[in-house]
């Protein structure tokens, strides 16, 4: 669990029930567009705030640029949340949610990998450049 205090502590707690409990359901092992559709059911019977696939914008100065990210999930607008189903994850995969936690200016991501068979795996990230965001839109 993270320490309270902590930029979005409950919520993340709150996230992480819900895909431990799309793991027990659904076993490790499966493609990452199930447990993507699982989870979003998931967040939605707990009636926990989140949009999905939100295409990201990118902007050079005042130009935006072609380039495109999409995220699999932001929830309780504030905590970017990135899907895997593979045997393990890599700094390619921290560096893709990190990349999309910088676009979005939002300080909390969440790595998480439904593949392997026993175990869910995850990682949280924590952004401090962008921590007082989180601490002026809660005041």
């Amino acid at each position: 669990m993270a320490k309270s205090g902590e930029p979005y502590a409950e919520e993340g707690y709150a996230l992480m029930g819900a895909a431990f409990e799309v793991h027990n359901v659904q076993g490790g092992g499966l493609a990452e567009e199930i447990y993507q559709e699982s989870l979003e059911i998931e967040l939605g019977l707990r009636s926990l705030p989140f949009r999905r696939k939100q295409e990201l914008r990118v902007f050079y100065k005042d130009t935006e640029l072609r380039h495109r990210y999409i995220p699999d999930l932001i929830v309780f607008e504030g905590v970017v949340v990135e899907l895997k189903a593979l045997s393990a994850l890599t700094a390619e995969h921290e560096g893709q949610l990190l990349n999309y936690m910088r676009i979005t200016r939002m300080p909390v991501g969440y790595l998480i990998n439904f593949g392997p068979l026993g175990k869910l795996q995850y990682k949280r990230f924590i952004l401090s450049e962008f921590t007082e965001r989180t601490a002026s839109l809660t005041r």
